[in-house]
């Protein structure tokens, strides 16, 4: 049993060493809990799988809760949803000190008996002072009970991203009809995100997609996924350097640049320059500021789409009618581009885990889902409509570079990644350094080693793939479609095993089938588009 707590209790916050401590810490709290929580422990049923071999413990990766978190801790601080603001979340992670202090009086009269499983509404409290980078806990934000608002704004900022600008585009590609492909992936992850919610329920243990993973398959699938969605991360840091590169080189075309006898064109000059500009923040030690400013990209994409129906009144463009019905030939990519859309199934554990209701989570991610939907058809349609045939993998760079809405909309996307990719990429650097040896860990060398060579390398695929709607297309084709339609269903078949019905098994293996069929269709007809 206690090499489960180590292992099942909250991801341990990229501590070294101190499994003891968070043992006794979980035993304090649960001491704390009231006499009720055993018969809501009570409830869940926790299969017997690998993920119960105490032989297996620490498992890789133990920072990925709160690496995650952050995107689940952006909204506090806005204050018309909890009256709170960024100088008292600042205050309350500055009391974290007090905080530990307290609970190291108590462990020094903690008992060494085995403790009842958490709760997942209530997760165990992380504290410790050792930690990666050299520097405190207070890297990543403090985990924190959602309101229902809260949760709601999280997963809308999750589901509402930069596979906005490529819906125009998408619609160019499969034709009118194949928007009812974007409706219908949406209602294919819903129903995927709320398997994910009944596999956290089978035991509450599970916080994390690579808890999931590992009560599913054993520490092969805590590795694999967690692999996988470090991937998607990683991917979608590129995807956040091609854009800002793009619109870049359009607002400067004659950005051009001879070194050493070679000649950068304006792209590949932007690129390097956005590189530069991103380094210092995937640096950062504190995250808090980054994850706080990342809430503003729901507001930058309403801003960005506000220029796109301005122009599209005020300027000549109108909106014209044109396109095919249907075309066969390109709609793998628009399977990905549309699939990619719906690439939040990483963050929603973590959104479950953190409501202070979480059996309203279906509704969170129902309205979440309609919202993000019905927001990118409808940039899909305008797009398409004023553009045409013409339409960019970017709408933005169909925009009249004249026009004041389009000069806005052009610098949007391009401020945006700034946040967006620091807290992108952090999970991953976090990831690789709980690979070091323990003595590299206090130095802040090896760190800013691995982030500099990761930022490093999303410029050198960059500058080797500088498509935008292929690299989107093919994200979408093939991690997308694991992550959000392959996996969930898997992973809920095998933990529920014995106890589904023949139409949920027939179900699952509908969605298992189709996921696996768009993602190899996708992925060839993604990567065949990158060398046309």
């Amino acid at each position: 049993m206690k090499q489960l707590e180590e292992e099942f209790g909250m991801d341990r916050a990229i501590e070294i060493g101190t499994d003891d401590e968070d043992d006794e810490a979980e035993r304090v709290c649960h001491d704390n809990e009231d006499d009720n929580e055993s018969d809501i422990t009570g409830l869940s049923h926790v299969p017997s799988h690998d993920f119960m071999d105490p032989d297996i413990a620490p498992s890789w990766p133990q920072s990925y809760r709160q690496s995650m978190d952050m995107y689940t801790s952006v909204t506090p601080s806005v204050s018309f949803i909890k009256g709170s603001s960024f100088l008292l979340q600042s205050e309350k992670r500055s009391q974290a000190p007090d905080i530990e202090s307290s609970l190291s009086k108590h462990l020094l009269s903690a008992t060494n008996s085995d403790i009842d499983i958490v709760p997942t509404s209530i997760p165990p409290l992380k504290m410790s002072s050792v930690s990666v980078f050299g520097a405190s806990i207070s890297e990543l934000p403090m985990p924190q009970q959602c309101s229902y608002s809260q949760s709601l704004l999280n997963a809308t900022n999750a589901l509402c991203g930069i596979g906005i600008l490529s819906t125009p585009f998408a619609l160019k590609e499969g034709g009118w009809i194949g928007i009812l492909l974007l409706f219908l992936f949406g209602i294919i992850a819903c129903y995927t995100g709320i398997l994910l919610k009944r596999c956290l329920e089978s035991s509450s243990q599970l916080q994390t997609y690579p808890d999931i993973g590992q009560a599913a398959f054993g520490l092969g699938g805590r590795i694999c996924i967690a692999i996988i969605l470090y991937i998607e991360l990683y991917s979608s840091c590129v995807e956040f350097l091609i854009m800002m590169s793009d619109n870049l080189s359009a607002t400067f075309p004659n950005a051009q640049v001879d070194i050493a006898g070679i000649h950068l064109d304006a792209y590949q000059t932007c690129a390097i320059v956005a590189t530069l500009v991103i380094l210092p923040t995937v640096w950062l030690r504190n995250l808090s500021l980054l994850s706080y400013v990342s809430i503003c990209g729901v507001l930058t994409l309403a801003l960005v789409v506000m220029c796109l129906v301005w122009v599209g009144v005020v300027s000549d463009i109108g909106f014209n009618p044109s396109g095919k019905a249907l075309n066969f030939s390109h709609l793998p990519i628009t399977i990905g581009i549309y699939s990619f859309c719906y690439g939040g199934h990483s963050v929603f554990p973590n959104i479950y885990s953190s409501m202070e209701d979480p059996s309203r989570f279906p509704s969170v991610l129902a309205i979440s889902f309609a919202i993000s939907g019905l927001l990118y058809a409808g940039v899909a349609v305008l797009g398409f409509l004023m553009f045409g045939e013409a339409t960019d993998p970017q709408f933005t760079l169909n925009l009249p570079t004249k026009l004041i809405a389009s000069k806005i909309a052009g610098w949007a996307v391009v401020v945006a990644p700034l946040t967006k990719f620091g807290l992108s990429m952090t999970p991953v650097a976090l990831a690789l350094e709980e690979l070091l040896p323990p003595d590299q860990l206090a130095s802040h060398t090896a760190p800013i080693l691995i982030r500099t060579s990761l930022v490093v390398s999303t410029l050198i695929v960059a500058l080797t793939v500088p498509y935008f709607g292929s690299m989107m297309a093919l994200i979408g084709s093939l991690l997308i479609m694991l992550m959000s339609l392959v996996l969930p269903c898997a992973c809920y078949m095998r933990i529920e095993s014995g106890r589904l019905t023949n139409f949920q098994i027939t179900i699952c293996s509908i969605v298992m089938g189709v996921g696996i069929c768009c993602a190899a269709i996708g992925t060839y007809s993604a990567v065949a588009s990158m060398g046309t």
